[in-house]
């Protein structure tokens, strides 16, 4: 039976100033629930990288949203989840919330611990972040009007990060959640040249997809100073999860939430209305 969460109870937010994080704290925190960022720089402070901070920020808690930087696909995040469920167990935690990436084995690895901790859990599994075109490592490319990225023709139904906010915020605070592997979409597949043509109509614009060599790319994020655990990640994201294994749309957002998602085309509008893509 899945444990009741009340208005009064504090949830921990890892990753609480990042892309999704950040909005799941604002969503909790107008519903007036208690909120408790877990990042560096918060206090008590939240470190993957220092496991001495884990018990101070997880005490007092009752619910966790889990973001794993900079991805449950990277060496160790096995081993950091396992020692964070236990110290959650520890302090009394009852429900978690963790996000996960679609077709990513590494992370359905993590998954699994999630799901044998004996705590209320849901698991937010997502495709690629629309997002990652104005938040993410590409907004350069939209701003310089030539997305060049080793994708090919591989279609990816890209889902909104509101949408992944949308849900998380649901499986933290409402019953019939638990138990539930939510696999979050958007509701179409789209090419990287569909997205091009998405930001070229936004943004009143010529972006255009040039397709190239994935050790080119690799490459020039190196040249471009990008940290080394970000370079891994797009790495592998390119060179394994997008290889047409995600081709398919699946219903988690509508299943918790009783809605369609939102088609990358109305991000791309409301997005380009804030002026983020403009050339300097």
């Amino acid at each position: 039976m899945s444990t009741p969460v009340f208005a009064n109870d504090l949830t921990l937010v890892i990753g609480g100033t990042g892309k999704t994080g950040r909005r799941v704290a604002e969503r909790l925190k107008a519903q007036g629930r208690p909120v408790r960022i877990g990042s560096r720089s918060a206090i008590p402070a939240f470190d993957w990288g220092a496991e001495q901070s884990w018990a101070p920020a997880l005490d007092g808690i009752t619910c966790v949203y889990i973001t794993y930087s900079p991805d449950l696909a990277m060496p160790g995040a096995s081993d950091a989840i396992r020692s964070l469920v236990a110290k959650a167990r520890q302090a009394g935690v009852k429900r978690l919330v963790i996000l996960s990436g679609r077709g990513e084995e590494e992370a359905q690895t993590c998954e699994r611990i999630i799901q044998d901790s004996g705590l209320d859990w849901t698991i937010v599994r997502a495709s690629w972040f629309n997002q990652n075109f104005s938040e993410g490592a590409f907004i350069d490319m939209v701003i310089n009007g030539a997305i060049t990225l080793p994708a090919g023709e591989t279609p990816e139904p890209f889902v909104d990060i509101d949408d992944i906010a949308d849900v998380v915020v649901a499986a933290l605070t409402e019953q019939g959640h638990h138990g539930e592997i939510y696999e979050v979409t958007g509701p179409r597949l789209m090419t990287m040249a569909d997205v091009a043509g998405d930001l070229s109509t936004a943004t009143g614009r010529d972006i255009h997809y040039h397709d190239i060599a994935h050790e080119t790319f690799v490459q020039e994020i190196e040249r471009s100073g990008a940290p080394k655990e970000v370079v891994w990640m797009l790495d592998y994201l390119l060179s394994t999860v997008l290889d047409g294994r995600n081709a398919s749309l699946a219903d988690g957002v509508e299943r918790a939430l009783g809605r369609k998602p939102k088609d990358f085309a109305q991000y791309a509008q409301e997005t380009a209305a804030t002026g983020v893509w403009n050339p300097a």
